[in-house]
């Protein structure tokens, strides 16, 4: 299993939208599924945004601070995940704050979410976990989630601004990760093809190795930032969207070199249960990630009972019929 912390900086950098591109993009092997939670302190923007508001904002990440005083914190998190997949709980979405002055309702909640996040790929149906941490997320008490992911991915563009400003933010990144996480050797930069600088130079500047290029292209980005255009083939063949399944290869494979490296993380000792449904945000979204999955070269089985013990099936927003909100 891998979980990856995705941030940002000033200047609109691109981290939510490159985070989103990788939930679209990343690979399934039979079995797998995968969850963006997206977790900026400021606010989560993909509700608003990707979505268009066809998902209702009654759910997500402000609803788990709640959930994990009363000790229910599994149950919740799983009641707040939003399909992007057409139907098969491949692809998941933990919405982010829909208002930045929640986020001191998490301040004790960050710790359990993230041994929760670690603890995903352990169960009967395991997952990987993409965390959007935005521009402040590695700070403060939500630092933590970047202390115990296998890696963490800056999202910097090729810019002089971009990079100034960025270099002291992953100074006290790395001291941050030395001290108190699982090492700076996490940090992997994603690089938007903006400017006049190249990959090593970039590299050599941040003191940080390139994990992935994807290209300056704002007509397909505002797909993922704005919901604006189409969600089809074309944009699933788009250079922008195989460079994010490049990237997300590549952090797979660099994920797993870590943790031979390290010594294995201690275990809960049981599973967590599979989870209810997800509700689904719109057949857009759910046709993009049926091609994604037409896509992978693995056989998928079909869809079967997980457990006697799953949880009931979370409530779906106002009017929405069949798996489909409005």
């Amino acid at each position: 299993m891998t979980v990856v912390a995705v941030t940002g900086g000033t200047g609109a950098p691109g981290a939510t939208s490159t985070a989103l591109a990788l939930l679209l993009t990343w690979p399934l092997p039979a079995g797998r599924r995968v969850i963006l939670i997206e977790a900026d302190p400021d606010g989560g923007s993909i509700l608003a945004g990707a979505l268009q508001g066809r998902v209702s904002a009654e759910y997500g990440l402000h609803q788990l601070g709640v959930a994990h005083r009363q000790g229910n914190l599994v149950d919740a998190f799983f009641r707040q995940l939003v399909d992007l997949s057409d139907g098969r709980r491949e692809r998941l979405l933990l919405p982010g704050l829909v208002d930045p002055t929640q986020a001191s309702g998490l301040a004790y909640t960050w710790d359990p979410i993230s041994q929760l996040a670690a603890g995903l790929g352990n169960q009967q149906i395991p997952h990987d976990v993409i965390v959007d941490l935005g521009r402040r997320g590695t700070t403060g008490a939500s630092a933590i989630v970047a202390r115990r992911a296998d890696l963490v991915l800056p999202v910097v563009r090729g810019t002089l601004p971009s990079l100034a400003q960025a270099q002291p933010r992953l100074a006290a990144l790395r001291n941050d990760l030395d001290t108190h996480g699982t090492g700076s050797d996490s940090i992997a930069l994603v690089v938007i093809e903006q400017g006049r600088y190249s990959r090593q130079e970039i590299g050599k500047h941040l003191e940080a190795p390139v994990l992935g290029l994807v290209p300056f292209d704002p007509e397909r980005a505002r797909v993922l930032s704005d919901g604006e255009g189409d969600t089809g083939k074309r944009f699933l063949r788009s250079r922008y969207m195989r460079a994010a399944r490049t990237t997300a290869d590549a952090a797979i494979n660099l994920a797993a070199q870590r943790r031979m490296r390290l010594a294995p993380r201690p275990t809960s000792g049981g599973q967590l249960p599979a989870g209810p449904e997800a509700p689904a945000p719109s057949d857009g979204w759910a046709q993009a990630a049926a091609y994604i999955r037409r896509s992978e070269t693995e056989p998928r089985p079909e869809p079967h009972s997980e457990s006697p013990a799953e949880a009931e099936p979370a409530h779906r927003p106002a009017g929405e019929e069949a798996g489909h909100v409005r």
